[in-house]
């Protein structure tokens, strides 16, 4: 039984609103480029409209013309329509139904409208169903029902496969707006040049990790980052949030970092509070621009997944996730060996990634492995406690500094930032400074290929 039959209820469907969105790819196939990010196959109601859709997408992707003679061949193709005469009609009316496509977004922000109210309909009755049969624990059904409520508001909702049609006319558009824009258009800027060079910016869905030893600067660099993408959405005007769950230290002492940073200001001066007149100026001038930030911090300890992804999904409209880091973390589940408890952790952090669709920074401690070696700079070998770490995450990170291990002044306030792993591009490392008594990390000079 149809679930609108099953609810005595009609579907939310606007006839008139699909008829005019495939009705303005006809007046103006150009508008096609304005759709992908509103509305997909999947979102039109009728078998025969999704059928249409289809069609066009196929011919735009092949640079064809959108015309009814072109479109019907392809609708005989696929199968929509059995013969051209069939569909002549239905394709004519279509076309005469909008007189321009100026209005095209709009047409579509109702189809895909509705099509969110029909999949919460459906996600709510199989929520009901799973309640009222009574075999899944309590907590555990609210957390589905969360997480399928928070994909919906997220766009994400979708169970079925996406056809390639579906995704390559998002990529051609987005390969068009690199090659136009440059690293304008790369998703998140780091901030450090050099950085953004080799990674093209950080990817939505990109689990991060950012591993050095005790005292070699992860903390600060994330925070680096972090400060530096909310002031670009800032900029950009983007209401997007950068949630910082620092399980090591206290609020304060993180935004203590964080103001010596970006007030230029030695952290030991914040702690002992011997601030000058001039120091009290750049701190009131630092304040100011981050408190226009949208960076929340949390500084509970021991969190789980779960209860991250609570605070994220209240919080709205994330941007970005910074966590301090791994090894302090908890599995939502009692596991013995903590080997594989931190597994269980990276694989539902790169999970967390893909859900939100925002880059998650995570920072991991590596264990003893460079101390016992002449050329102290990490490998993935020395990511403590699992190898997991290294397979779940799309980017690794390690950091070095010459001075943590030997005083002399070669390699004084400079750092080394080796990309260890890059699953959407090369490998290397980036060569920049650290102000110690700031906690901040410059960028010095471009890429350096020689490792």
């Amino acid at each position: 039984m149809a679930l609108s039959e099953e609810l005595g209820r009609k579907l939310p469907f606007s006839l008139e609103a699909e008829q005019s969105v495939l009705g303005s790819i006809l007046v103006d196939p150009e508008c096609f480029n304005k759709l992908p990010s509103i509305v997909s196959e999947s979102d039109f109601y009728l078998e025969e409209h999704k059928g249409i859709y289809s069609a066009m997408q196929k011919l735009f992707l092949e640079s064809k013309m959108i015309d009814p003679v072109t479109l019907m061949s392809e609708l005989v193709k696929n199968g929509t329509y059995k013969t051209e005469e069939d569909g002549t009609r239905y394709i004519k009316l279509i076309a005469d139904v909008v007189p321009t496509a100026e209005n095209v977004s709009e047409y579509a922000k109702i189809v895909r409208n509705n099509s969110l109210l029909r999949s919460l309909i459906e996600e709510c009755a199989e929520i009901s169903d799973i309640a009222f049969s009574g075999s899944e624990d309590a907590s555990r059904v609210i957390g589905d029902a969360e997480q399928r409520i928070f994909s919906l508001a997220q766009g994400n909702e979708s169970k079925e496969f996406r056809h390639i049609k579906d995704v390559l006319v998002s990529e051609m558009n987005l390969l068009k707006k690199l090659q136009t824009e440059g690293t304008a258009a790369m998703n998140i800027p780091t901030g450090f040049s050099g950085l953004d060079k080799v990674l093209v910016g950080l990817g939505n869905t990109d689990l991060v990790l950012v591993g050095a030893r005790p005292g070699m600067g992860k903390t600060s660099f994330a925070l680096n980052i972090a400060t530096s993408v909310a002031r670009s959405f800032k900029e950009r005007g983007e209401d997007k949030k950068v949630c910082i769950f620092s399980l090591e230290m206290s609020n304060e002492q993180l935004i203590s970092r964080i103001l010596s940073s970006e007030a230029m200001i030695e952290s030991g001066h914040l702690r002992s509070g011997n601030i000058s007149g001039e120091e009290w100026k750049k701190l009131a001038e630092a304040a100011s621009l981050l408190s226009e930030c949208q960076i929340y911090t949390d500084d509970t300890t021991g969190l789980t997944i779960t209860a991250m992804k609570s605070k994220l999904r209240r919080a709205r409209n994330v941007g970005m996730i910074v966590i301090d880091y791994l090894q302090l973390m908890q599995s939502d589940r009692r596991i013995d060996n903590r080997v594989n408890e931190v597994a269980e952790i990276s694989r539902n952090l790169k999970i967390m990634a893909k859900e939100f669709g925002v880059p998650v920074i995570c920072c991991a401690q590596l264990s003893r492995g460079p101390e016992s070696r002449t050329d102290k700079r990490p490998m993935l070998s020395d990511l403590r406690d699992s190898g997991a770490i290294e397979q779940d995450a799309d980017v690794v990170l390690f950091l070095y500094r010459d001075e943590y291990y030997d005083d002399k002044e070669a390699g004084q306030n400079t750092a080394e930032i080796i990309i260890a792993k890059n699953r959407h591009g090369s490998t290397g490392k980036v060569n920049m400074g650290f102000i110690g008594k700031y906690t901040k990390f410059t960028t010095l000079s471009d890429r350096d290929d020689d490792l």
